[in-house]
């Protein structure tokens, strides 16, 4: 057992393969993480920050639940016609909030942004004009219809509560070190802090194998993850790909995820592979073409390409991964069954952050999300890009905890039917 434990160890570190034949939970590294062993052989790095608590504040949060603070109704009809044709219903209670403040765009708060796609929108929240034959398809017989009717109690996530904790994951070629920033800062607040390596990323082991690398494969990884250390209240926070499997445990489950942080994550379509992607050339081509790979995320990813974005780049750890593991990653992308309707069921509220200049993800998916989800908030930050958490640090940073400290002002709909039809076609 000891040797397969060391093993492990020294696998992380050096990137050699595995020979592991028992379980091992997680071996406490010198240097602060944990490695975990998700699968025979398959060991994931996690930094795990766990404050030091006196007292656990539990008067606070028995007083919200008898007075029923922060409870909403969550009622929502979805529609699927023939064609691709999607009419959403709000029915429930409309969540408004005028605490998260704008760091971007003017400086204008971040409204609570509802799927109303059949009325004119408000300049920036990104909804769709209206349809002059919506209702012609609405008076036509759906061929799937989804109801949702649950309540929600959305409540504060202060550091010293004992029963919250926060998942940090990142995307594609990064690794949990693109979120040091963010890490230390709530930290420092009191928080329970998990950030894992995904698969072939960071420390973690790198699987020779290509299934290894699918989203099927990752997204257990991630649930092995959220099982192991997750708490009463969970907030998730993902970039770019690692927003696939927010969303997925989100779905998966609704009564311990209680708020979610989507970084630059696009729209909500199913994930296909691209069958032009550069990363779909052979593995030696893409070898040779690492450094020049390299180069153009540095340019893509940062808004500005200074001596500070490159440094960010090298300490951060951002896309350094294998050929191999890039080229699997990328094809490994297919997920069908998150499309429009599954990210729609979702009733968690969502703050979306994107990075105005942003040259992977463009403003108007993010935008396609905030209007498809129930309870959303979109803030663009004007001097950010990919890697907006590296870059705006302190602004992300400040909207996240504003989103953490969030509790909805409820307005009961006026009208028997609640809230205002949702039309749109993909």
């Amino acid at each position: 057992m000891l040797t397969s434990i060391t093993e492990g160890i020294l696998c992380c570190i050096t990137g050699q393969p595995l020979n592991v034949v028992g379980t091992v939970d997680s071996v406490e590294a010198a240097d602060g993480y944990e490695y975990v062993e998700v699968k025979p052989g398959r060991v994931l790095r996690v930094r795990h920050i766990v404050p030091s608590r006196t007292e656990e504040p539990a008067a606070e949060e028995e007083e919200g639940e008898v007075s029923g603070r922060g409870v909403v109704h969550c009622r929502r009809r979805i529609c699927v016609y023939r064609g691709g044709q999607l009419v959403i219903e709000n029915l429930g209670d409309v969540v408004r909030s005028e605490t998260l403040q704008g760091a971007g765009g003017g400086g204008e708060p971040a409204g609570t942004v509802e799927v109303e796609l059949s009325e004119p929108s408000a300049p920036g929240e990104g909804s769709a004009a209206p349809d002059p034959s919506s209702a012609k398809r609405r008076r036509r017989k759906p061929k799937r219809t989804v109801l949702i009717d649950c309540k929600k109690r959305i409540t504060s996530c202060k550091g010293t509560h004992s029963d919250v904790a926060l998942f940090f994951i990142h995307g594609v070629g990064g690794s949990l070190d693109i979120w040091k920033e963010q890490l230390d800062f709530f930290g420092k607040l009191g928080y329970e802090v998990v950030a894992p390596d995904l698969a072939g990323h960071g420390s973690s082991t790198a699987p020779k194998v290509g299934a290894a690398y699918t989203f099927y494969a990752l997204r257990e990884d991630m649930r092995a993850i959220f099982k192991r250390y997750g708490k009463r209240r969970n907030v998730l926070i993902g970039h770019s790909y690692g927003v696939s499997f927010c969303t997925f445990l989100a779905h998966e489950y609704p009564d311990q995820v209680h708020k979610v942080v989507m970084i630059n994550g696009g729209g909500p379509t199913a994930l296909e592979p691209s069958l032009c992607s550069i990363f779909n050339l052979p593995t030696c081509v893409l070898h040779c073409l690492s450094p020049c790979l390299v180069w153009s995320f540095l340019k893509a990813a940062f808004a500005r390409q200074g001596a500070k974005e490159k440094l960010l780049l090298k300490e951060g750890n951002a896309f350094k991964v294998t050929s191999f593991v890039l080229r699997a990653m990328m094809s490994g992308q297919y997920w069908p069954e998150g499309d429009e309707v599954y990210h729609a069921e979702l009733t968690v509220p969502v703050l979306l952050v994107h990075g105005l200049h942003d040259k992977f993800v463009p403003v108007d998916e993010d935008q396609r999300m905030a209007e498809i989800l129930l309870i959303a908030f979109l803030k663009v930050i004007d001097e950010g890009s990919h890697m907006v958490m590296m870059e705006c640090p302190e602004t992300v940073n400040t909207l996240l905890h504003e989103f953490l400290l969030w509790e909805p002002e409820v307005s009961p709909s006026e009208k028997p039917d609640g809230g205002r039809n949702a039309e749109t076609s993909k």
